[in-house]
């Protein structure tokens, strides 16, 4: 039992070090979460499945879903998913490769990625194999980091091969034999707190007192200003894709 519990407080370390979450979203980004849901949850059919769910932050909130395939390659996270999502009977737990080489063996309406692709050396073929598990015009959503400008040592420590922009994103998607919806910058404000802090000043990781500060102050200004106005860039990219 004890080998299993430092196991499971390895993979929580490794997936907050990769992606700035923390598994108490009261203590991580629950605003900026939040803003994330409400961005996809209109791409979203009656079955869903998310790909690289770490430990399930965004998935905890995300309900209303007839079937929920939450997935992981980590089979410390996935353990611990099985563990957080033991009492919500539609939503399934499996092990999944997120480079593609996995199919559901019954597909779903929608396929979420958020924050993988970016990992995958070869998106183009990730992408074409993940669509297999769509059901007919099932659509993809892709949540990407924004802009090679912002690229930092952050991106290089957790395996980022790229950053996109809409029009990158859109040429994957469309490589891989997509139809493309939606591709857009999202994030607007948090492209210059981005820039900032691993651009100019070096970060390596997330200061949890300055995600708190962001997430509580700028996240609810940053959803008033895109809900009205068009922005040119952002620290992440929305992407919808059709399945054929």
């Amino acid at each position: 039992m004890r080998q299993f519990d430092d196991a499971a407080r390895d993979s929580a370390s490794a997936f907050r070090a990769a992606t700035g979450r923390d598994l108490e979203s009261d203590h991580g980004k629950p605003r900026y979460l939040a803003y994330q849901r409400e961005l996809i949850r209109p791409h979203c059919g009656r079955t869903v499945l998310e790909v690289g769910a770490g430990l399930g932050e965004f998935a905890s909130g995300f309900t209303g879903f007839d079937r929920y395939v939450v997935t992981d390659v980590d089979t410390g996270a996935v353990q611990k998913l099985k563990e957080r999502f033991h009492d919500r009977p539609e939503v399934e737990v499996q092990q999944y490769d997120i480079d593609g080489t996995t199919t559901l063996a019954t597909p779903v309406h929608t396929l979420v990625a958020i924050n993988v692709l970016e990992h995958i050396e070869d998106d183009i073929g990730a992408l074409r194999q993940l669509s297999r598990s769509l059901t007919s015009r099932g659509n993809v959503v892709l949540f990407v980091p924004g802009y090679q400008q912002l690229y930092g040592e952050f991106d290089r420590r957790v395996g980022h091969f790229r950053r996109y922009t809409p029009t990158t994103v859109a040429a994957t998607a469309r490589e891989a034999g997509l139809v493309v919806e939606l591709a857009r910058p999202v994030n607007f404000l948090g492209a210059f707190a981005w820039w900032a802090a691993v651009r100019r000043g070096g970060t390596t990781a997330p200061d949890p007192r300055l995600v708190s500060l962001y997430d509580r102050y700028v996240v609810p200004v940053t959803r008033a200003i895109e809900k009205t106005l068009p922005i040119p860039f952002g620290q992440s990219i929305l992407c919808v894709a059709r399945k054929p």
